[in-house]
């Protein structure tokens, strides 16, 4: 049977699932995989583009999908592995990308990506690096202490942050509870049974 590179590709996506963050190595509990990365960085990043009012969503969306792809066959290093390692990531993607109907599009948004002089590209980034800020932050609520080892370093980071946005969006995630999306949305306390037997017992009160 005769090689479909873009089937080859989404088997190869797909297994960005099973690829893992480097920095698990040292700080022990479950953190995102590579999938779960690129999906908020997606996210963060075309919420930055509206706070900065710039930006080409398309161009964002792409570069956000392709701007670790690389680590799926260079794998992910952390900041003491770095050290040591060298990573042709260059070759990866040109291999990943090779032969499919992508291949054009997408390696000329991840080169963009690595350029770092568009807007779209510095937006993508600090989205990159905010997503790592967001996932220490739940897991300081999740109790793990010595996450707090890593404020200084972040603090340095903070200085690395292209964008005004993303320097707002960073101060905010210091202090931010990650349980707040589901304490406010709509749910049983706020909207459902529970709000309303409450509500009937302290007007019964009233009376």
């Amino acid at each position: 049977m005769p090689r479909n590179r873009n089937l080859e590709l989404l088997y190869e996506i797909g297994c960005l699932r099973f690829t893992q963050r480097a920095w698990k190595q040292f700080l022990g509990p479950d953190f995102a995989n590579l999938a779960d990365h690129h999906l908020r960085v997606i996210w963060t990043a075309l919420i930055l583009a509206k706070m900065e009012g710039r930006g080409d969503p398309y161009k964002i969306m792409k570069m956000a999908l392709v701007h670790d792809v690389a680590e799926s066959r260079t794998g992910d290093v952390h900041y003491i592995s770095r050290q040591y390692t060298k990573r042709d990531e260059k070759k990866a993607i040109d291999d990943i990308l090779k032969g499919t109907s992508l291949e054009t599009e997408f390696l000329a948004a991840w080169r963009e990506y690595e350029e770092r002089k568009t807007i779209e590209s510095k937006i993508v980034k600090d989205a990159d690096w905010l997503d790592v800020d967001l996932e220490i932050r739940e897991q300081k609520a999740a109790g793990r202490k010595h996450m707090e080892a890593w404020d200084h370093n972040r603090g340095l980071v903070e200085k690395l942050l292209y964008t005004k946005s993303g320097k707002k969006m960073w101060r905010r995630i210091q202090s931010s509870d990650p349980s707040d999306w589901y304490r406010h949305a709509r749910n049983r306390y706020v909207e459902g049974d529970l709000k309303r037997m409450l509500d009937r017992k302290n007007n019964k009160g009233k009376l």
